[in-house]
């Protein structure tokens, strides 16, 4: 490397690298990562950023579990949702397949998908497939397509268009699975659980959470375990809600089995004891659970049983969320975050002694090896040199009408946190609103 190759450099007195905050500096050009040295070193004449001492730089974020809703709805959009994003110091965020329409388990659908986000988009962009019952004989064609991995659910997902897959389809979408050498993303709650369940209704929260026990969780993690072992296909089970699921895990990790897995700022922050009747806004499924349980979520972290911590950010249009008759029953499942996803996680874990490293392996690290962007991730030479400077003392109110997204509801509604991001860096540069992402296709993950 010579200074001739660094167009700008970026002098931080806190940076998180290889697993330790320190001082650096960070040489730039052509958008990726050029060199990481001392915060001292010479780059000749090229352009700087100096950050302040209260400064800390992380690796841009990445969001593998964001539901943009676009075409289709009037509940988020590419627009919305990656401005919420890039406000939030997220660089990269990968789209779910439901809640669209159509919903994306065609090539056709994928297309209509990637038209409504192009030029939309202010980060960059990736998209799941979807596999269903009536796709399970061609879902492959969406990997040729560009899709980063494929989504399922066990049980019913809320959306007719995307009806669960059984334990018999879903070995056999795996076995496909496994011959793609991709991965499948589960939606782990078991419908046959489910279905002896009381009928969720009325203004209780702990109604609606006896609707959804974390026997469903532990059916639907043992069926998707056991595929794994059958078939050696990678699976991740998304948004882990139930400490009840975790020495399954464990286990199965440390037989190795290609497994792993996520939870999300809202099931670390809120607890069951805490939430009102009616309010239908902190309504998710699988559902928020007790402080004991949610303490459990935060030492599987810390043991690595869960590998990385995502948005969920499940939003819907206020006439979906019941919010005048708060019945929990009538309410769309889902919590808007993506903007605050970061402050939210940091305001609890630097309560429970975890520092900036942690917090950036679970937020951009994993997630970026989850989706096999192995271009980001980290602050390293020869990385993307997509940036959140964050400023990790800040401290501020949630108003819900200040986010991005485009509806204002959110749990978080009044919550003090702490920690902001003060500037977004994409490809090198800072980026304002009229920043513009890519969108990813696997096998092409090449700095802009």
């Amino acid at each position: 490397m010579t200074t001739a190759a660094v167009e700008h450099v970026i002098r931080a007195p806190r940076a998180v690298i290889d697993g330790m905050v320190q001082s650096a500096a960070i040489g730039l050009g052509d958008g990726v990562i050029r060199v990481v040295t001392e915060i001292d070193g010479n780059f000749g004449g090229a352009d700087e950023t100096v950050l302040g001492p209260d400064m800390v730089l992380l690796p841009g974020l990445v969001d593998t579990h964001v539901h943009i809703n676009e075409p289709g709805t009037d509940w988020e959009g590419f627009d919305s949702a990656t401005a919420a994003a890039l406000a939030g110091g997220i660089t990269t965020v990968v789209d779910m397949p439901l809640d669209c329409d159509p919903v994306t388990t065609t090539v056709a659908a994928l297309e209509a998908k990637r038209s409504a986000a192009d030029g939309a988009c202010r980060v960059d962009t990736g998209f799941w497939g979807g596999i269903v019952p009536g796709n399970l004989e061609s879902f492959g064609e969406l990997a040729g397509a560009g899709v980063l991995g494929f989504k399922c659910f066990l049980s019913e997902s809320g959306n007719a268009d995307f009806p669960p897959l059984d334990p018999d389809q879903l070995r056999a979408a795996m076995a496909v699975v496994a011959e793609l050498d991709s991965v499948l993303l589960v939606h782990a709650e078991s419908e046959r659980v489910l279905t002896g369940c009381p009928v969720p209704g009325g203004r209780s929260y702990g109604e609606f959470l006896r609707s959804r026990p974390d026997a469903a969780e532990q059916d639907a993690v043992r069926i998707v375990l056991d595929a794994v072992a059958e078939t050696g296909a990678r699976a991740h089970i998304v948004h882990v809600s139930s400490a009840e699921v975790l020495p399954m895990i464990a286990e199965a990790k440390a037989a190795g089995l290609p497994v792993t897995a996520e939870t999300c700022p809202h099931y670390l922050t809120f607890a069951a004891e805490t939430i009102p009747e009616g309010a239908t806004v902190f309504a998710a499924c699988p559902p928020i659970r007790g402080k004991d349980n949610r303490d459990l979520l935060w030492a599987a972290l810390a043991d690595g049983t869960l590998d990385m911590v995502v948005s969920d950010h499940s939003p819907c249009a206020p006439r979906h969320k019941d919010l005048t008759g708060g019945d929990f029953g009538r309410a769309f499942g889902g919590i808007s975050s993506l903007q605050i996803a970061l402050p939210a996680l940091w305001t609890q874990a630097r309560r429970r002694g975890f520092d900036m490293p942690e917090v950036c392996r679970w937020m951009a690290q994993a997630p970026a090896e989850l989706a096999g962007l192995t271009d980001r991730g980290v602050i390293a030479a020869g990385k993307r040199a997509d940036f959140c400077v964050f400023d990790p003392d800040a401290a501020w109110v949630v108003r819900g009408a200040d986010l991005r997204h485009r509806h204002a509801m959110t749990p978080y509604e009044g919550t003090s946190l702490t920690g902001a991001t003060r500037q977004t860096w994409r490809a090198g540069r800072m980026a304002g609103q009229d920043s513009r992402g890519d969108l990813l296709v696997a096998g092409l993950r090449e700095p802009a």
